[in-house]
């Protein structure tokens, strides 16, 4: 099993091909070529909790594959595919049209149609190849299928049944057949006659079972698609989400895209159905994730706070209670992801991987940013043990050698991730000339997170009287300031280091981590200029965008993961921290550079893209494996809107900061239906003023930025 999770945060080994479609509900997706069929040697499949259920669905009409003309898909759900039957000197005009009509939901739904396009009558053989492997979604990605357990399949009544056993595992498969089929297993074949301008359909459930607990498919033949529970409960929340009018295209397109990607990627617990958590992206991390899971949590707060909530409350669920070098679990600590196993007894169940060193001070950073939002006190007043098994965790465990930073090193030589930052792939970390960093490593980042959440959980425990827990805070977020400051800033190089290596080396690199540095609050107020100057150098800077390594580091790469490329999470974080330190100009040439990047990608911000200079290409270069939706991505225009209205509620003070810097295309934008506390609240720019409307009572407006959290230390 643990190998499995090496492979978690690497793209897939043979990306995806050109011409692909991904659709995506919950924990389900399907990944098909544009003409509709899925084949197993492209990763293409319909997976479901990290099973993939169909790895072979292809069709042929006429003896010969349908050639794409159009796939449209106005939902992240569903799809109709369009294609032909390739002309021939005889028929130059095509004469037959293919629609494909697919929806997916804990299963899949496809009708399928023919179309006589011509005056005379058609007759054509229809066959349809149809496999399941239930091969694990790590095994597919890394393309490494192999067979394994029993198979079985069989034609029953109106069903065609894939059965799979395999230590402790069970799997199943149901297609149902319509009554004209000719079915046998792994084939599907159908004589249709066509009279002129005539048309043909038939339609086809998928349905799973999970260890012999069914799915509930959320599309049925017969039914469209916008009727479907994925429809309404989508639409249910595109309604409650805010809505902006009078912004700039760029920023309008972003923030409609956004909420669409981040509607798609909210996945729900059967033993929780309240509650909402926000999967890490599509197609590969359909599931709970903790650092990228908790980092979206933060920026769509102003979007819908259940995220926070659902997600805190989920995470919480899973707090390390052991020791175990296997999964990397330790008493207080965060996971990394849950997934479904791919070995072992307890395959019906999810399990967590706990190897990320930032998910924990994450969890307490984000508590703290929900009550300043207005969470329930119940929620709060839930949620502090866990906060406090956190800290623990950070103090007996994050810090293995007691020198007052949190490193990580993976415990069990070749087993788990090799990076445990958010930039974890293996040659991710690295000095000035390339050579790579030696665990244990301390993350410069990771120190601000710690810093940022000792700054929370004082603050929350200022609301509580507690004033005991405060000041223990308050003491230990000030003497890391002081002793990162002095270890880690780079006084010959004007720069923080990326880390410090097992020998406490400083690791010298000239990287975008430091800009996180500015979002915790953890730099000293003098150098913020600094950080400033070199996230935005020619270096660093790409003009749509900060770079994850600088072009002057020996393992800059434009096309890598996380050597060279950029990563609007990252962007949207910096400008947050920018904003903090009051460096407008500096944000605002990065919201820019974002906007724009956004447009060129049709509003859908991706995962990532390449980091070569503006100036080399007329827009920017796509990434061939990124995730598009991928949460924090998605989330990035809201965090920015939100960073360039400077709108910092603190709602258990009672108050609410708005100090809005916008580009001039938005300076009579209103924003509608914004959630504070228990209330929703409306923005209006005008006049060079901010007007804000539905405060509840108690809550005083101050026309100003608020004061950086860290300033509380000195209440």
């Amino acid at each position: 099993m643990t190998e499995a999770w090496i492979l978690a945060e690497e793209p897939p080994a043979g990306g995806q091909a050109p011409g692909t479609t991904t659709l995506i509900e919950g924990t389900t997706f399907c990944i098909s070529g544009t003409n509709g069929d899925i084949d197993a040697a492209m990763t293409q499949g319909l997976f479901v909790r990290d099973t993939r259920f169909v790895s072979c669905w292809r069709l042929h009409v006429g003896g010969v594959a349908t050639q794409p003309v159009s796939s449209v898909s106005s939902e992240p759900f569903s799809a109709a595919f369009v294609s032909r039957i390739r002309p021939s000197a005889a028929h130059p005009d095509p004469g037959l049209l293919v629609a494909r009509r697919r929806s997916v939901g804990d299963g899949m739904v496809e009708e399928l149609e023919l179309r006589n396009l011509t005056a005379r009558p058609i007759h054509v053989e229809v066959a349809i190849e149809v496999d399941a492997d239930f091969a694990h979604l790590f095994e597919v990605k890394a393309d490494r299928v192999r067979p394994r357990g029993f198979h079985s399949v069989e034609v029953r009544g109106q069903e065609m049944i894939y059965s799979f056993r395999d230590n402790g595992r069970s799997r199943r498969l149901k297609i149902s057949l319509p009554p004209e089929a000719d079915a046998g297993p792994g084939q599907i074949l159908f004589s249709v006659d066509l009279g002129a301008r005539d048309s043909w359909r038939t339609c086809f459930e998928f349905r799973v079972e999970l260890d012999e607990q069914p799915g509930e498919l959320r599309h049925v033949c017969g039914e469209a698609s916008v009727v479907s529970s994925s429809a309404t409960r989508l639409g249910e929340w595109r309604w409650e989400a805010p809505r902006v009018r009078g912004a700039s295209n760029a920023l309008s397109l972003a923030l409609s895209a956004a909420i669409g990607d981040l509607g798609a990627l909210r996945i729900y617990d059967p033993d929780h159905p309240d509650e909402v958590v926000i999967a890490a992206g599509a197609p590969w991390y359909l599931s709970l994730f903790g650092r990228d899971s908790l980092i979206t949590s933060w920026m769509t707060l102003g979007v819908d706070p259940m995220i926070a909530s659902g997600t805190l409350r989920a995470l919480a669920r899973h707090q390390g209670v052991k020791v175990d070098d296997t999964t990397e679990e330790e008493p207080g600590r965060i996971l990394h992801e849950v997934r479904f196993r791919l070995e072992g007894p307890s395959n019906g169940a999810a399990s967590a991987y706990y190897g990320a060193i930032d998910s924990t001070p994450l969890f307490v950073m984000v508590l703290g940013e929900a009550g300043r939002w207005g969470a329930s006190e119940e929620l709060v007043a839930e949620l502090l043990p866990n906060a406090d098994r956190a800290i623990e965790w950070i103090e007996n465990y994050g810090d293995r050698d007691g020198d007052g930073f949190v490193e990580y090193a993976r415990p069990r030589g070749d087993r788990g991730l090799v990076n445990q930052g958010w930039k974890d792939s293996t040659e991710s970390i690295s000095f000035v000339h390339g050579r790579l960093a030696e665990p244990p490593i301390a993350l410069c980042e990771v120190q601000g997170y710690v810093y940022a959440a000792y700054v929370a959980r004082h603050h929350l425990a200022c609301q509580a009287g507690d004033s005991a827990t405060a000041r223990r805070c308050a003491a230990r977020a000030e003497s890391l300031k002081e002793h990162f400051n002095e270890a880690f800033f780079l006084p010959d190089r004007g720069y923080f280091a990326l880390g410090l290596d097992g020998h406490k080396r400083p690791i010298d690199a000239l990287a975008s981590n430091m800009g996180h540095l500015l979002w915790s609050g953890i730099v000293d107020q003098e150098r913020a200029e600094i950080v400033a100057a070199r996230l935005l150098s020619p270096e660093l800077f790409s003009g749509w965008g900060v770079r994850t390594l600088a072009t002057s580091m020996a393992r800059y790469n434009p096309m890598s993961y996380h050597n060279g490329s950029v990563w609007p999470h990252d962007n949207a974080i910096i400008v947050a921290g920018l904003m903090r330190y009051g460096l407008i100009d500096q944000a605002r040439r990065i919201v820019e550079g974002m906007l724009d990047a956004s447009t060129a990608f049709g509003g859908h911000l991706p995962e990532l893209f390449c980091g070569f200079d503006r100036s080399e290409f007329v827009g920017p270069i796509a990434y061939p494996a990124a995730c598009t939706p991928q949460a924090w991505a998605s989330a990035t225009p809201w965090s920015l809107l939100r960073s360039l209205l400077r709108l910092e509620p603190d709602v258990p003070d009672g108050r609410i900061y708005l100090a809005p810097f916008v580009p001039e295309s938005c300076e009579s934008m209103r924003i509608e239906n914004v959630p504070v506390g228990s209330a929703r609240i409306s923005v209006e720019l005008g006049d060079g003023r901010a007007k804000v409307s539905g405060l509840p009572p108690g809550l005083q407006l101050i026309d100003m930025p608020a004061p950086r959290p860290e300033e509380s230390l000195l209440d």
